[in-house]
């Protein structure tokens, strides 16, 4: 028997402040999409090469690491067609013009049912 395949969407969240991140996941979660974590892009980048299921990547834009969140969205754009972005920040406030096509900007703060929406909008749920 293969691995159970997820009927939820799965989401990428990649965070690097764990409270903010752990926040995301329950907003996500509450949701109803099944939820992966990654502290930055490498790590995220890892996960997308193992995980053919993920459908909503949800990064945040200051991230340490070799990419911040607009070079991984873009990365993922040009390796990962298919996978919906979204990008969020709560110092610079970016034009949906600046992501990939399809991307989405969400300002920090946001609340669960703004995430929420944005998710659906994304996945068709």
């Amino acid at each position: 028997m293969g691995r159970v395949e997820s009927k939820r969407p799965v989401v990428l969240i990649v965070e690097d402040e764990i409270l903010l991140r752990m926040d995301a996941v329950d907003m996500v979660g509450a949701a109803g999409f099944e939820v992966i974590e990654a502290g930055n892009a490498d790590e995220a980048i890892e996960i997308l090469e193992t995980r053919p299921d993920i459908t909503v990547v949800f990064t945040d834009i200051q991230i340490p690491g070799s990419m911040d969140g607009l070079k991984l969205a873009r990365a993922i754009r040009g390796r990962w067609p298919p996978i919906k972005i979204i990008a969020t920040s709560g110092r610079l406030n970016i034009g949906d013009i600046d992501l990939p096509e399809g991307g989405r900007f969400l300002p920090k703060p946001y609340g669960p049912r703004e995430l929420a929406g944005v998710l659906r909008e994304l996945t068709g749920g």
